[in-house]
């Protein structure tokens, strides 16, 4: 493939990938919208109803994310009363995200948006494990 045709859009793998981030991610807004949750909100508190207790950087190595996206999102959500963050007496600078009651009790209220977006994604289960090992694969290479 010669240079120029490397920058047609169609012959983009970022393009498709981003795209279909976008569209699924738009899947998510009416089903987190009436909880107050953005998707992002969402995805940390996937993390911590499956290790609560995590650190800001535990958090933001899991999902990818730096303090300064996080700690805004984690002020809003404690705001929300949805989770408590608290510094380590031994070092300060380590902040702690812990789910509240009401955070714990949103779990509930989210169970079933992973089945109602998915329905919307025409893989059957192979395809959507064949996806998800092949997005990892990029993830770790980059």
């Amino acid at each position: 493939m010669s240079a120029y045709e490397a920058l047609k859009l169609s012959n983009q793998l970022c393009f498709p990938l981003y795209t279909a981030a976008r569209k699924i991610t738009a899947h998510y807004t009416p089903l987190l919208k009436p909880l107050g949750l953005t998707y992002t909100q969402y995805i940390v508190l996937m993390c911590l109803w499956e290790n609560d207790g995590m650190t800001v950087g535990e958090l933001g190595e899991r999902l990818y994310l730096d303090s300064g996206t996080l700690t805004p999102l984690l002020k809003k959500l404690e705001g929300a009363g949805i989770i408590t963050r608290s510094r380590n007496t031994h070092d300060e600078r380590v902040v702690t995200a812990s789910l509240t009651d009401k955070g714990r009790q949103l779990r509930e209220r989210c169970k079933d948006i992973p089945t109602a977006v998915g329905s919307d994604v025409p893989l059957d289960e192979q395809e959507s494990l064949q996806l998800y090992e092949t997005l990892y694969k990029i993830i770790g290479a980059l």
